[in-house]
């Protein structure tokens, strides 16, 4: 292939432009801000799971007390009626009488049994709630990160797009300006090898692969038309011949 040596140097602008774009596009993708939120996220989520297993706890604990407190005040209706039987001397059977005696006292135990109860699950609630208003604020603090990071991520990613907004603009101007067939020679080249489709020859140095031509592929460059398009022997992509190639 032959183009001419302006046309082949404009690739080396072209390639600027494509390195560049792919920088700002790793930038974006690696800003440390996706970690943070991936972090805090995953924080968020198991202290959501913790909040939701605290709160179920708590409805349990109020449900069990609920059921608790009817079992006493039902206790206590009983124990009132035995008492006022006892009480108006309507019951004159001595046995009678002390069979309602123990049955009083029977009731009287199992109230303070029930009350007992009441006492441990309004203990175990106002754990509950005080871990629901523990891990409340906890998930409040992180989701606040979350939105902090994610603001300072959205402001970064947004800096980042006007600028390739405007490398991109410049590159559609470099690209026009190259021939059709060399430029679709050098988009081939650059998705075969790593986004880098043309490269510098500088100071008999490849500045694609790094590596230094041996004399016979200087000789060859050296021999070949300044239209000639050359590929480096090693990497094949195209080599850019300068002033500061070394020939």
């Amino acid at each position: 292939m032959n183009a001419a040596p302006a046309d082949q140097i404009r690739l080396l602008d072209l390639q600027g432009l494509d390195t560049r774009l792919a920088q700002l596009a790793h930038k974006r993708k690696s800003l440390p801000e996706h970690a943070e939120i991936e972090s805090l996220t995953k924080d968020h989520t198991q202290l959501r799971d913790l909040l939701v297993a605290a709160q179920t706890e708590d409805s349990d604990c109020a449900r069990e007390q609920a059921k608790a407190e009817q079992d006493v005040d039902q206790v206590r209706q009983r124990a009132a009626r035995d008492q006022q039987r006892l009480d108006s001397g309507a019951i004159t059977s001595p046995k009678d009488l002390e069979n309602l005696q123990k049955e009083i006292a029977s009731l009287a135990k199992r109230q303070g049994d029930l009350e007992d109860v009441v006492l441990e699950v309004m203990e175990r609630r106002e754990s509950a709630q005080e871990r629901v208003a523990e891990l409340t604020e906890r998930v409040a603090s992180v989701q606040a990160k979350i939105d902090d990071a994610t603001s300072r991520r959205d402001a970064a990613q947004e800096e980042l797009d006007r600028e390739a907004a405007t490398v991109t603009k410049e590159r559609e101007v470099v690209a026009a300006s190259v021939p059709a067939d060399l430029l679709k020679l050098y988009d081939k080249l650059r998705a075969q090898h790593g986004g880098v489709g043309a490269a510098k020859l500088y100071q008999r140095r490849c500045e694609g692969c790094r590596l230094e031509l041996n004399i016979t592929e200087v000789n060859e460059v050296k021999a070949a038309s300044p239209d000639t398009v050359v590929r480096c022997e090693n990497c094949r992509r195209i080599l850019v011949r300068t002033a500061e190639s070394g020939l």
